[in-house]
């Protein structure tokens, strides 16, 4: 799965300002829309506290992947957000979040592209390195860079 395609920098958000996860969620969503890639808001951010009320998303290491699938959503997206500070979102480690990534996928593909992305991007986060190189991203330009190493593993 090309994780880098289905991103640009417009839904990259660094020094976001969020106090809890789901206004950390709602200003993703906002700038998934603005790109094109969300179509009904309502759905979308209804399949993600459907999938959120399941178990948390967040993985632990200072990271969250909350997704959700949606006839909201027009086409397969991924957005990150740096948070500017971190937001308790009832980790598996017990650590709050700094990093998210928020993975849309229309109903329709809902099986398998959301699973090869979700695999793609946990996988890597499982990599110190990898983590450190998002953290130390300056621009949305170089968060991309990061995300291709994705790609090319």
């Amino acid at each position: 799965m090309n994780i880098s395609g289905i991103m640009n920098k417009n839904i990259i958000f660094l020094g976001l300002s969020a106090s809890s996860r789901e206004e950390a969620v709602r200003a993703m969503v906002d700038g998934m829309t603005r790109e094109g890639y969300v179509a009904d808001q309502k759905k979308y951010l209804a399949a993600i506290r459907e999938r959120e009320g399941k178990g948390t998303t967040g993985i632990g290491y200072g990271v969250a992947i909350p997704h959700g699938k949606s006839d909201g959503v027009k086409a397969p997206c991924v957005a990150y957000a740096r948070l500017a500070a971190p937001v308790d979102w009832n980790s598996f480690d017990g650590k709050p979040v700094t990093s998210v990534f928020l993975i849309g996928v229309p109903e329709k593909n809902a099986g398998n592209d959301h699973l090869k992305i979700l695999i793609a991007i946990s996988k890597r986060l499982m990599h110190e390195d990898f983590r450190k190189n998002l953290e130390q991203a300056k621009t949305p330009e170089d968060v991309l860079k990061v995300i291709q190493s994705i790609d090319e593993s």
